[in-house]
């Protein structure tokens, strides 16, 4: 699963720095492992198959494809404001549902909200359903359906308030050999969505946007993204007001294929605000992991 880029208001450059920090740490065990797989690997008789591509790995866009049966995979991705210090680290995962066709996924945020406060944000719950792409053909949709809960806390503003209903439309087209063009269009609507002050109203947001990937190579890949969102927030009682955001964010994405099937793939983004987002910009962190849990 994708969502657009949130990134709360000011927050705690200290808090961020420590997070960093330990973030690299674990980077540098991943790292390590990697390369230890990497070179078992490399001793392995030259009949081996050749490397799995990269392929479901962007970061601000939902790519049309999901896991192959038998394969799960783990997401991480930590975006930091360039000032400020304000950041926001999500986990997530996929599991097939016995075959391509179906997939089930969650994410949990983690935030800081500014002002030194920090804590979980709206847990998602997904359905995902392959609805053309099965047989690798250049053309994959794949249509999801989301729940969001109230995990978070609207008061500290790591949350909406109130339980969300959100629909993803992922269209995944391989223009060429060497690129691949994607495109989302969503929206989410909160029934009873509350700010700060606890005042209460319905809040629905829209989204949309695309990117290409470049495979320089089956292993290191070129993406730019683009995101625009329409996010509804609540201003009174019983009423609610949008304010855009548009993001750019040119990328790289590269690829550990390890014994077993495994493939961490890390990754890393310059989030750039455009026209009504000008001057709020990020760094973007990404790290997946996947492997078979079934024969």
């Amino acid at each position: 699963m994708r969502t657009t880029l949130r990134i709360p208001s000011v927050g705690s450059v200290r808090n961020a720095v420590l997070f960093v920090s330990r973030a690299v740490r674990g980077a540098v065990i991943i790292s390590a492992f990697s390369l230890a797989g990497a070179s078992h690997l490399s001793a392995q008789s030259a009949s081996n198959s050749r490397p799995e591509p990269i392929k479901d790995n962007s970061f601000l866009i939902e790519e049309a494809y999901n896991q192959e049966a038998g394969v799960v995979q783990h997401i991480s991705t930590f975006n930091r404001l360039t000032t400020g210090g304000t950041w926001a680290y999500t986990f997530g995962q996929e599991w097939p549902v016995r075959s391509m066709r179906h997939q089930l996924s969650f994410s949990v945020p983690f935030m800081n909200a500014g002002a030194g406060t920090r804590g979980v944000g709206d847990a998602a719950l997904n359905y995902r359903y392959q609805l053309a792409g099965m047989n690798d053909g250049r053309l994959a949709i794949a249509p999801r359906v989301s729940v969001i809960l109230a995990t978070g806390n609207s008061a500290l503003g790591t949350g909406a308030g109130g339980a969300s209903f959100q629909a993803n439309l992922p269209v995944s087209v391989e223009a060429a050999p060497q690129l691949t063009l994607h495109a989302n269009a969503g929206m989410t609507h909160t029934v009873h969505a509350q700010n700060a002050l606890g005042d209460r109203a319905a809040a629905t947001s829209i989204a949309g946007g695309g990117s290409a990937v470049w495979l320089a190579t089956a292993s290191f890949n070129v993406l730019v993204e683009s995101v625009w969102s329409r996010t509804a927030t609540v201003s009174a009682p019983g009423v609610s007001t949008g304010a855009n955001q548009w993001v750019v964010a040119p990328g790289v994405r590269w690829a550990h294929n390890l014994a077993r099937g495994m493939q961490v793939v890390p990754g890393i983004a310059y989030v750039v605000g455009v026209g009504p987002s000008v001057g709020t910009n990020a760094l973007f962190a990404y790290l997946s992991v996947e492997h078979p849990f079934a024969r």
